[in-house]
């Protein structure tokens, strides 16, 4: 009996997470495509949820686009390291920025209700900024080390210039611009053991 009942205690709060876990994904893939189907609804049907459900975890839509943000900030913190291990430096600093592309898609589809809870919650802002901060400036640090990405950049520096290359582009498919983009901005701040010769220049 006492078995029993730790199970039907248990089971409750199991499935509860896995649907706080469909909410957040099924959020981030609504309010990624953006107009006029991003409504909670939409949400919770995608998620297979009822609306009530959603309600529970996210009285409002405000606390459910704060959900998103902080799920997404963290992803990227655990992807550079994860990533620190599995890429090249080069490679992992050009894959994580990309995945940022993404990121921000989701936040542009919420950036009214986002900026709401960010005014009524400065420690959202600053958490993100500390933490995606970090997550590239350790695979900044480590290409730098290794001697394949020029060392006069910081991690700010990237941060300005994704967000300015996302925030530049509004077109359909802006995304796929962006990471050609980004692709190219890597690509400049790449040491080169060739760096002085030219195209056409004979080497001698």
């Amino acid at each position: 009996m006492p078995g029993r009942s730790v199970k039907n205690q248990r089971k409750p709060r199991a499935d509860a997470l896995r649907n706080r876990d469909r909410l957040l994904a099924a959020a981030k893939a609504v309010f990624s495509a953006g107009g006029p189907d991003a409504s909670l609804e939409v949400v919770a049907r995608r998620a297979d949820v009822g609306i009530g459900t959603l309600y529970r975890h996210f009285p409002t839509r405000e606390a459910l686009y704060e959900a998103v943000y902080r799920h997404e900030v963290e992803q990227l913190g655990e992807l550079a390291e994860q990533l620190k291990g599995e890429a090249s430096p080069v490679e992992a600093l050009r894959l994580w920025l990309r995945s940022n592309v993404e990121f921000v898609a989701t936040k542009k589809g919420m950036s009214a209700a986002l900026a709401l809870a960010a005014q009524a919650n400065s420690e959202l802002m600053a958490f993100s900024y500390d933490r995606l901060t970090k997550a590239v400036g350790a695979l900044l640090d480590r290409a730098v080390a290794a001697g394949e990405i020029r060392g006069d950049v910081g991690p700010e520096d990237l941060l300005r210039a994704l967000i300015g290359m996302c925030y530049l582009h509004d077109q359909p498919g802006w995304q796929a611009s962006v990471v050609r983009l980004l692709d190219v901005f890597v690509d400049g701040l790449r040491v080169r053991g060739d760096a002085g010769s030219r195209p056409g220049k004979a080497s001698t």
